[in-house]
């Protein structure tokens, strides 16, 4: 039987990277590239080469790898594998840098920050601590050689070669050997006669002084050059200089060192070090400790490293979602550091995590993840986008609170690009009609017609045929004025999908209405779209073969490029219920917002004035998601009034560009208050019997432009249109003609049922109210016969007792 034996270096699980060793090592070690052998992950191998008479150097080696295998701290390299042959020593540690060559290479792309530098000290000085303390281990060996620096510029100490007992054990401190490193020793080690008296600390703070003076000004030329502290800060300069001082006796201990650093207006005291300590520690905190740290923390990450940020914050903050039940508050930092990952990175560390995070029933956790959904969009891929995120976000559009519907509202401008066919051009679509129709919030069925106008080009020709103009058209009987001009704008920006046949006898008849509406805004819009819209009618008419390409996009298949005109709107309409969504609101600076701060309807002459309505206040949650920036950012908020008049709403002809030089048809928005308020004035605008209870009644967007056929008789005082003086010389002080008009009959009934799809051939408007009529006057009638009946009885007086009724 043969017996082979096993060769050590071939099973070592780790190999050396084909390519020079680092410098930067003046001692016996050589440090190289490694990687794990199944992992590939990237690993720092120490090699020593066993030379023939380097007998002393080989057990210094010796004793360093020992160390290394029984030392255990986090601020002390980490030890991971190691193999001793005959020929060599091999020990694997964590992937570092020397500090030398990574203090080059930051100077080289821009400088090292003193945050980055005061914490490295403060975990070099805690490494001391721990072996002087702790241990009654002296290190004899600190100085730029044996600092090194991990991934996410965390400073570790090695070089333990010639680390020895405080306690006299083993004798006394190795020889070094080797004149760059001699020269970090104290100069008391040069007194042979052993009466200066020190503490067992001192020479390792002299050599700590040493190294804090190379970290700032570069390598110790000799040791009369630390009598100028150079470019050492001027809150660390006295702390540094009890370090080098000539009496060893008065050298701090190192937990003394780090304590002075951290009082206040230290060296060490500041946020990033701060932050460091909490993290190292976040295991044992408290939930609310940690809820208010991450809350604070997404401040301070502009001012953090980058490498620090990716390695070190965010497998805190993955944890802390995975195990720590830390819910939304972990979002704003996890987004603002997954800017600094690649796009490979954020798909393995940061897509699972928000996949995971929208199945959650957490109201704040959900309308910050819609808020933010800015941020990571662009890494989902369409099957997730589909299967895992549409159906638990498209459950917002039914949420009682009126904050996340707004918001789920404008997300789907971003899912839109990635949705199929089923979901974009049915399901969607079902939400939006119910939106509009039903909302009681009148911001929220402002947003819906905006956000249906800038996702038009990515509906099928279908769905576009059969839902844009009867959307917009219901927008333009909206009882709420900037849902009206929405509707308006929404035929502007998607004036490229109608033919010419839709523009002359659907949309313009809608425009042309609303050229006496109440509001000034609405009636300034419709003018503008009107004109060009006949614009290009009379352009087809003058010339008929413009018409095949004026109506190129009308039967196109959906396509993102056609979004053209739609993505001109810009900002939305209004802000609505919470300013929590003002992230994509594009705002000019505006008068401050009062309460009052909405369009009203101007009451008809010879009408009372109704009372003022209390205002009601938006329901809270259990989530405590109404945060301080609602507040903060309802002052971006002001009356739709002043601003509509001033926005692209569309550019449709050349010769009409003049009209499109704008970039936002809605920069800004209503305030917080003004939902509430079209809320009260929406709900009262319904009588008791509009409880529709089917599509049947007037669901349909198809029959949104349609305009009744009877109207109701204008109240008492209110002259027509021919009597007033359009072109004469009248005075200018009567005001606005149309300020005495009623307001628009807000009575449309909003449909209970939208399973259905069907959109077509449904009850027209005039129908509708000519079956309101008749059932008045049923009503009327059963009044009059109930009257009639009681003055009989009356006129004849009561019955007797036993009499017999004769008549």
């Amino acid at each position: 039987m043969w017996f082979f034996a096993r060769d050590p270096v071939r099973d070592f699980l780790f190999e050396l990277i084909p390519e020079p060793p680092e410098g930067g090592l003046p001692g016996p070690w050589a440090l190289h590239r490694g990687r794990k052998k199944a992992t590939g992950s990237p690993v720092s191998i120490f090699v020593y080469d066993v030379k023939p008479g380097a007998e002393e150097q080989t057990q210094v080696a010796k004793a360093a790898f020992k160390r290394f295998k029984t030392l255990r701290h986090p601020n002390i390299l980490a030890y991971i594998d190691g193999l001793e042959t005959e020929k060599c020593l091999h020990v694997v540690t964590e992937a570092v840098t020397p500090l030398g060559i990574y203090l080059k290479a930051r100077v080289e792309a821009g400088g090292l920050k003193e945050l980055e530098i005061s914490w490295g000290l403060h975990q070099i000085v805690k490494a001391l601590s721990f072996l002087v303390n702790d241990c009654s281990l002296i290190h004899n060996n600190v100085c730029m050689a044996a600092v090194f620096v991990d991934r996410a510029g965390e400073w570790k100490l090695g070089g333990l070669d010639y680390m020895y007992s405080a306690q006299g054990n083993g004798g006394g401190p190795p020889r070094k050997g080797i004149p760059e490193l001699e020269q970090y020793d104290p100069p008391e080690l040069a007194d042979s006669s052993g009466r200066v008296v020190r503490e067992k600390w001192s020479a390792d703070m002299w050599r700590l002084g040493c190294l804090i003076w190379e970290v700032f000004n570069g390598p110790l030329p000799r040791a009369a050059a630390l009598r100028n502290p150079g470019k050492i800060p001027k809150t660390l300069v006295p702390h540094y200089c009890e370090l080098v001082g000539a009496n060893p006796k008065v050298r701090p201990n190192p937990a003394r060192f780090l304590q002075n650093c951290r009082a206040p207006g230290g060296f060490m005291s500041n946020r990033f070090v701060e932050t460091n300590l909490f993290l190292e520690e976040i295991q044992i905190k408290e939930p609310a400790e940690k809820q208010k740290f991450f809350q604070e923390l997404s401040k301070s990450l502009d001012a953090f490293p980058e490498d620090f940020c990716r390695h070190k914050v965010l497998p805190q903050l993955l944890t802390a979602f995975e195990f720590g039940n830390a819910g939304a508050v972990v979002l704003t930092p996890l987004f603002k550091v997954g800017k600094f990952l690649s796009a490979e990175e954020y798909q393995q560390k940061i897509i699972p995590v928000v996949v995971k995070m929208f199945s959650s029933t957490d109201r704040a956790m959900r309308i910050r993840l819609l808020q933010q959904m800015e941020q990571f969009i662009q890494y989902l891929d369409e099957p997730t986008v589909n299967t895992q995120i549409f159906p638990h976000v498209v459950h917002g559009f039914l949420d009682t609170n009126p904050a996340i519907r707004e918001q789920t509202v404008k997300s789907m401008l971003l899912l839109a690009p990635k949705l199929n066919e089923a979901n974009l051009n049915v399901e969607l679509m079902k939400h939006f009609a119910r939106l509009q129709a039903k909302d009681e919030q009148g911001p929220i069925r402002c947003n819906t017609t905006v956000c249906l106008g800038k996702i038009g080009s990515y509906l099928s020709a279908s769905t576009r045929h059969r839902v844009l103009t009867s959307a917009f058209s219901r927008a333009t009987k909206d009882p709420f004025a900037p849902s009206r001009v929405a509707g308006v704008l929404g035929f502007a920006a998607t004036h490229n999908l109608y033919s010419m046949n839709d523009c002359a006898q659907k949309i313009l008849p809608v425009l042309c209405g609303l050229t006496v509406d109440p509001e000034k805004s609405v009636r300034d819009q419709a003018f503008k779209a009107i004109r060009s819209f006949l614009s290009k009618l009379e352009s087809v008419s003058e010339d008929p073969t413009q018409l095949e390409e004026v109506e190129k996009d009308v039967h196109a298949a959906s396509s993102p490029g056609m979004g053209g005109a739609a993505a001109s709107w810009a900002g939305w309409a209004v802000t609505g219920v919470s300013s929590l969504t003002s992230k994509l609101i594009r705002s000019h600076p505006t008068t401050a917002p009062t309460e009052t701060n909405i369009p009203q309807r101007p009451t008809p002459e010879g009408v009372p004035a109704p009372a003022p309505t209390p205002v009601p206040a938006t329901p809270t949650t259990s989530g405590h998601w109404e945060t301080q920036e609602e507040d903060k950012d309802t002052a971006e908020d002001s009356s739709a009034a002043d601003r509509w008049d001033d926005e692209d709403w569309g550019s449709l002809e050349e010769a009409e560009s003049v009209l499109a030089q704008q970039d936002d048809w809605s920069t800004g928005g209503q305030v917080s208050r003004a939902s509430q308020v079209s809320n009260s004035d929406h709900k009262s605008s319904k009588s008791p019997e509009s409880d529709w209870s089917s599509w049947e009644a007037e669901g349909s967007w198809e029959q949104g432009w349609q305009e009744p056929s009877s109207q109701e008789p204008p109240p008492d005082g209110t002259r027509l249109a021919s009597e007033y003086n359009w072109g004469g010389p009248e005075s200018s002080d009567k005001g606005d003609p149309f300020a005495t008009l009623s307001a628009r009959p807000s009575t449309q009934p909003r449909p209970d049922s939208w399973g259905e799809d069907n959109w077509e051939g449904l009850e027209t408007d005039s129908r509708q109210v000519k079956a309101e009529l008749a059932r008045k006057k049923r009503e009327e009638r059963r009044r009059e016969m109930e009257a009639k009946r009681a003055e009989r009885k009356v006129a004849k007086g009561p019955m007797k007792l036993g009499a017999r009724k004769l008549d």
